[in-house]
């Protein structure tokens, strides 16, 4: 056994002392396919739920019904000398809570920020397509901030 392994071993004996389950193990905060998210109606609402989905999958006997509001703006950042805009940020806010469909009960709520950026330097066509990315982009960070919340919603509740 090497030195590295008899040091990680150490150092995660407390761990298993304390009761520590890891939050995806067989009895850990599995939230796999019980979280069933709004019903995307625009492009970054289905992009978040397509995100959120893959991480945590698809609902077969939701648990739990996740609500969500996304707010997002645009920023110019550079701009050359005549004007023509060069650089931009997309701030993105989802504001999110968690409840018991059955009673409408808040179990959790939260607030995911974020931001991705894009050059505008090339053709009308080039500039959406790398807008576009930038949003999808987003959304996928916001609904893994959101899924990484979740867990340790998870993790937390009784078994």
């Amino acid at each position: 056994m090497s030195s590295l392994s008899r040091r990680a071993l150490i150092l995660l004996m407390p761990l298993a002392a304390c009761g520590f389950t890891p939050a995806f193990a067989p009895k850990g905060g599995d939230l796999m396919g019980k979280v069933a998210a709004k019903a995307p109606t625009t492009r970054n609402e289905f992009e978040l739920v397509k995100q959120l989905e893959l991480r945590l999958g698809r609902p077969d006997a939701a648990a739990y019904a996740l609500t969500y509001q996304i707010t997002t703006e645009t920023i110019s950042l550079g701009m050359t000398s005549s004007g023509d805009i060069t650089r931009y940020n997309l701030l993105g806010t989802v504001d999110w809570t968690l409840t018991d469909p059955i009673s409408s009960a808040v179990l959790a709520k939260g607030q995911a920020k974020n931001f991705t950026a894009w050059s505008a330097t090339g053709s009308t066509a080039a500039g959406q397509t790398v807008e576009a990315d930038a949003s999808r982009r987003l959304m996928r960070i916001l609904a893994d901030d959101i899924v990484t919340r979740l867990t340790v919603f998870g993790a937390q509740r009784p078994q």
